[in-house]
């Protein structure tokens, strides 16, 4: 199971959490959001673009002995803003958690692969409320290469996904905590690649609690 920890931003905080083994680090370029990563030089000591990430994996990995993977998140950008940062901060994944659509989707892989990222990976976010919400995933089934579904917090039962039947895998994000992880440690699924933590494990805004 892929472990993604999004909402960072702090260099120093980065460079713990990945001592502990996760996969993937999120980072937030939407404008509104509390956790968002505005380009400044990472000597400034604050936004870590990914030369500074690199040289902390590469001197310090993490216990699973690869560099982490980047995913940018981004919600209804325009296309130019989305390559900037593709290109700034060498991002692996591109997460959409917007209402793009397969149009945008299509002409944004183009546009990135091969000239500004070649073989970058596209991962679009679909909130599920209600057992129908999984259907969306239909709309996008030929186009992308995860699915990230956000189950709201009133679900607090992984298996309203059971009836996921795509081929494309996806992850589990929406507020999850250790609880949640207790208590679906028995969800299984043959697409299921991973989970999505942020909020629940926070000491402060953006700061990752490692202790947790």
């Amino acid at each position: 199971m892929v472990i993604k920890v999004s909402g960072m931003r702090d260099a120093s905080n980065i460079h713990e959490v990945s001592q502990l083994g996760i996969d993937w680090v999120g980072l937030d370029f939407r404008p509104n959001s509390e956790r968002y990563v505005s380009q400044i030089s990472s000597c400034a000591g604050i936004i870590p673009d990914y030369s500074s990430l690199s040289a902390l994996s590469s001197q310090e990995p993490s216990q699973k002995n690869h560099r982490l993977v980047l995913c940018g998140v981004f919600a209804d950008d325009m296309p130019q803003n989305i390559v900037t940062r593709v290109f700034n901060f060498n991002l692996d994944i591109v997460q959409l958690s917007g209402t793009e659509n397969m149009v945008m989707i299509d002409n944004l892989r183009h546009t990135l692969d091969p000239d500004i990222h070649a073989g970058i990976k596209i991962m679009k976010c679909l909130a599920i409320t209600k057992p129908e919400d999984i259907e969306k995933y239909k709309e996008y089934a030929e186009g992308i290469d995860y699915f990230l579904f956000e189950i709201d917090e009133n679900i607090k039962d992984w298996n309203i996904l059971a009836s996921y039947d795509g081929k494309i895998p996806f992850f589990i994000s929406g507020n999850i905590s250790i609880d949640d992880i207790e208590k679906n440690r028995d969800f299984h699924h043959p697409l299921f690649y991973g989970i999505d933590v942020n909020e629940e494990f926070e000491a402060a805004t953006a700061i990752k609690d490692v202790a947790a």
